[in-house]
């Protein structure tokens, strides 16, 4: 996802078939990583994730290359990865998404941040974000909220980045065998996946966008609130709402007591 700040890491090169080097640490690390999470993400992600995550049949050994991800995407959803530097700009960010490629860094985390980071790494968006994208409602959920971005000024792509936070990032769904977690953010964290299930300590709220949009987030911690939503198509319908007219509408209130530390 877009950032401002500056990144403590350097995405690697692709090469002209969009391939990228990685170290033996480096494979290491992403096989300690996926290794350790599949188990986690089993009994606590959605069926659609899992789904997603089978047909994806990601090597447990090494990084993954975003053309062998690309091909199951453009094939189940019409969706590429895109390599990119570590932080991309909003623009950047809703360009891409509004034309079905998914901004994808091209590094993983050093062994020291394993647990967590604040930024997106190859990690992230691989096994956190790339199951769901192969689920059709949330790929033209996604496709259309990067069109809507694209004609956004900044100010309201901030607050649009704010629904994708607690949507795409850090959402939860109800399903017929309990709440169940879909977002990126959560399933490619070790701690977030079982906090935001099995904690009593955060919140978890039915999904109302203006709720939503005047709710306060920091992206170094790990969430008081999460959003739950009934199934995946509220997700579509969020695309038919006025949400510039919300966005405006939710500055007027103003913005809610921040359910964390400030």
């Amino acid at each position: 996802m877009a950032h401002k700040k500056t990144s403590t890491y350097i995405a690697k090169p692709v090469d002209a078939n969009g391939n990228t080097s990685y170290s033996s640490e480096e494979n290491q690390i992403w096989h300690e990583l996926i290794i350790r999470q599949i188990p986690i993400v089993k009994e606590r992600a959605c069926d659609e994730y899992k789904h997603g995550l089978d047909l994806l049949d990601l090597p447990k050994d090494r990084i993954p290359q975003c053309p062998d991800v690309s091909h199951v995407l453009r094939k189940t959803t019409g969706w590429v990865l895109e390599p990119v530097p570590a932080l991309i700009p909003f623009d950047h960010f809703f360009n891409l998404l509004a034309n079905r490629k998914f901004p994808a860094a091209t590094f993983i985390r050093r062994r020291d941040e394993l647990d967590y980071l604040q930024e997106p790494d190859i990690f992230h968006e691989i096994f956190g974000h790339c199951p769901m994208l192969t689920n059709q409602a949330c790929a033209d959920f996604t496709h259309a909220y990067g069109k809507l971005g694209l004609n956004a000024t900044h100010d309201e792509q901030v607050m649009l980045a704010k629904l994708y936070w607690f949507t795409i990032e850090f959402g939860l769904i109800k399903t017929q065998s309990g709440i169940r977690a879909y977002g990126g953010g959560i399933l490619s964290s070790k701690s977030e996946t079982l906090y935001c299930l099995e904690s009593s300590v955060p919140q978890r709220k039915p999904l109302d966008v203006m709720e939503v949009l005047r709710t306060p987030y920091r992206i170094d911690i790990i969430q008081p609130i999460y959003f739950v939503i009934d199934s995946f198509d509220v997700l579509f319908h969020l695309i038919d709402m006025d949400l510039i007219g919300l966005i405006h509408e939710a500055r007027r209130l103003g913005m809610y007591e921040p359910a964390y530390a400030t």
